[in-house]
């Protein structure tokens, strides 16, 4: 039985369900049960196009540390660190100039594990950030993790404000209005809004962000958190599937595609802060990787490796580019309390 004949039995059975539910779901099918990166996957990350941007986080990690105290003890922690690639290149850079942390992985996926042991086998790995240590400083990257976790969408209807679910069109999935009200949910600015517009919220990105805001604010350390979102909050369905790098309905494929969703990055500064800790700035990807050398460190690859200059600039350009991943992707930084203020912020 396929992942979709599931949904439909499911909802036959028991009526719709929420989007948040069906993205959860899918989700954790889709990832359990392949590596869904690279040319034969359906997607590619940043750390995948070069190493430079590992390298750069790696960079920034270690300036953090250094000017931080250079702290003997220190974990660092990836949140859906993918193949590993990320945490390769840049534990390669920061041991460079001394910084040698634990390793931690919070990663659900049995498949990706597999390819982390081989890239980083001394990384240990948690189902989620309750087991990571709480005996020292955390420096923490999490890219391209918040856009995978599940979001609920609300929909204005005649009748008023009303949970989006996943029902059945004969043997098609739809989404489709609920018949709870949901009119308390909405924030004001959207109270009168029009029939059809759609508001999204990701409860699992608030309670992770308030969790590694607690944790710096106890434990001291530094954070990034890398993604592609939105500075202000706005109204739409951002609810997207890729399967073969190419977008599809993403009602179509559950479990078979991968479904995201814009993360909101106007609401995540004032949680982190509620638990203490440092909110360093949210800037658009492009300008980061430029502040942090990104032109300094293409140069120094083309000369060399100068056969695969093309291939080092053409890589440069997609991760910094406004028409590529440099505008949509955002980096928010976060630190402890004491901690210094972070370089491209």
């Amino acid at each position: 039985m396929t992942p979709k004949d599931r949904f439909t039995r499911l909802i036959a059975t028991t009526g719709p369900i929420s989007v948040a539910q069906y993205m959860a779901e899918s989700n954790a099918r889709y990832y359990d049960s392949r590596d869904p990166l690279g040319s034969a996957g359906d997607f590619i990350t940043a750390p995948e196009i070069s190493q430079m941007f590992g390298e750069l986080i790696g960079l920034w990690l270690a300036d953090m540390w250094d000017r931080a105290g250079r702290p003997a003890h220190v974990h660092y922690v990836e949140l859906g660190p993918g193949r590993g690639t990320l945490a390769r290149d840049a534990l390669g850079a920061a041991r460079r100039f001394g910084l040698t942390p634990d390793v931690h992985f919070v990663e659900a996926s049995s498949a990706l594990a597999a390819l982390q042991r081989e890239l980083v086998p001394d990384a240990t790995r948690h189902a989620d950030l309750s087991t990571i240590p709480d005996d020292a400083p955390l420096l923490i990257v999490a890219n391209e993790f918040l856009d995978a976790l599940a979001i609920r969408q609300i929909v204005r209807t005649p009748s008023g404000w009303r949970e989006r679910m996943v029902g059945l069109d004969g043997d098609t999935l739809v989404p489709m209005a609920g018949d709870r009200p949901m009119d308390a949910a909405v924030p004001a600015a959207f109270a009168d809004a029009p029939p059809g517009t759609i508001l999204e919220a990701c409860p699992a990105a608030a309670a992770i962000t308030a969790e590694l805001g607690r944790r710096l604010s106890v434990q001291g350390g530094a954070a990034l958190i890398i993604d592609y979102g939105r500075a202000q909050m706005a109204s739409g369905s951002t609810l997207q599937a890729l399967r073969a790098h190419n977008p599809v309905d993403p009602f179509a494929h559950p479990g078979e595609a991968d479904l995201t969703a814009h993360v909101d990055f106007s609401v995540l500064p004032e949680i982190a802060e509620a638990q203490g800790a440092r909110w360093l700035g949210t800037v658009e990807q492009g300008a980061f990787l430029t502040a942090l050398g990104l032109a300094a460190r293409t140069q120094a690859l083309c000369r060399a490796a100068p056969a695969k200059s093309a291939a080092i600039k053409a890589a440069a350009h997609r991760l910094s580019a406004p028409e590529e991943m440099g505008a949509l992707f955002k980096v928010m930084g976060l630190c402890a309390p004491g901690w210094p203020p972070g370089a491209g912020f």
